[in-house]
């Protein structure tokens, strides 16, 4: 057997990725299906592996929406590159997403929107030498010896993937990305739905790492920075404080959101309705991570 799939489905969804396997270009004898049902996604994953026969475990996300060609450039790529241990592609807005869905997905994959993370939800170059900040369980493929050594931590999520991957790398094992390996992933549809999303991606982040491993990345402390400089930008205000250089912070932002990114974003995607939704949707993005972020550390220390 070549290929497990493992899917984890919580218990009240059901499994819209199996229609488009059903559609792989891919002989059904070399793949084996689990899907594994229960209330953590981690705990589902683990369980899989250990029903699995296939050489390659496979963990893919159940609304997600899979190319044809998948397997067959996942057989490929390994061949090619047998050092390879973990490999992962991008999850890509669907071609029929619409409104703000469609939108949001033009700010994730954006630097502006998302820094490095951007990488997942795009197709860059391929990468022999990646690591967590390309990759999501959404869609990735790992060698049998990789999840007898590391498996998915049951107390995290979301962020239970760049942990895995992470600590894979720890481990010695090797992790690429091939924008071969696609997925097509649905996107938050109201603004709520992406509040909540982003907010667990901050809040998750100091429990994922310590605060000296993110110092080192520090472009993930932006996104609260700015938020307490908007706190304290208020206070300067309300107390008569208005001198110009207080604003020049929020000023670069705002040319940047709306002047910059919003635009070359909207014109790179050939859709002018971003020009009015992306610099909202950008602040937005950069606000939930960073009060997710904030609420992690305060409830450490309170």
């Amino acid at each position: 057997m070549r290929f497990s799939l493992v899917i984890p489905v919580a218990l009240y969804r059901d499994a819209e990725i199996l229609n488009s396997i059903k559609e792989m270009d891919f002989s059904k004898k070399n793949y084996e299906i689990i899907i594994e049902r229960g209330p953590n996604a981690s705990d589902n994953r683990n369980r899989g592996f250990k029903k699995s026969r296939g050489q390659i475990i496979v963990f893919l996300d159940d609304d997600g929406i899979v190319d044809k060609d998948l397997l067959k450039n996942a057989d490929k790529f390994f061949k090619e590159h047998p050092e390879i241990d973990i490999v992962g592609g991008p999850q890509l807005t669907p071609l029929d997403e619409k409104g703000f869905a469609k939108i949001s997905g033009y700010a994730l994959s954006s630097k502006f929107g998302g820094w490095n993370t951007s990488n997942r939800y795009g197709k860059k170059k391929l990468n022999l030498n990646a690591d967590e900040t390309y990759l999501t369980s959404a869609i990735m493929f790992c060698k049998r010896e990789v999840m007898e050594k590391v498996k998915f931590d049951i107390n995290l999520w979301p962020g239970e993937d760049p942990k895995f991957v992470s600590d894979a790398k720890k481990g010695g094992f090797k992790v690429a990305y091939n924008p071969d390996l696609i997925i097509y992933h649905r996107r938050r549809p109201t603004l709520k739905g992406l509040i909540k999303q982003i907010f667990n991606y901050g809040r998750v982040g100091p429990l994922r790492e310590k605060f000296s491993d993110t110092v080192k990345r520090p472009f993930f402390l932006i996104p609260s920075l700015f938020i307490l400089y908007l706190l304290f930008l208020t206070g300067f205000v309300i107390f008569g404080i208005t001198d110009l250089i207080l604003f020049a912070p929020l000023i670069l932002y705002l040319i940047l959101d709306i002047e910059v990114f919003s635009i070359y974003e909207s014109i790179k995607n050939r859709d002018l309705k971003g020009i009015f939704l992306l610099p909202f949707i950008f602040l937005v993005i950069h606000l939930s991570y960073g009060a997710g972020w904030i609420y992690s550390y305060l409830k450490k220390l309170f």
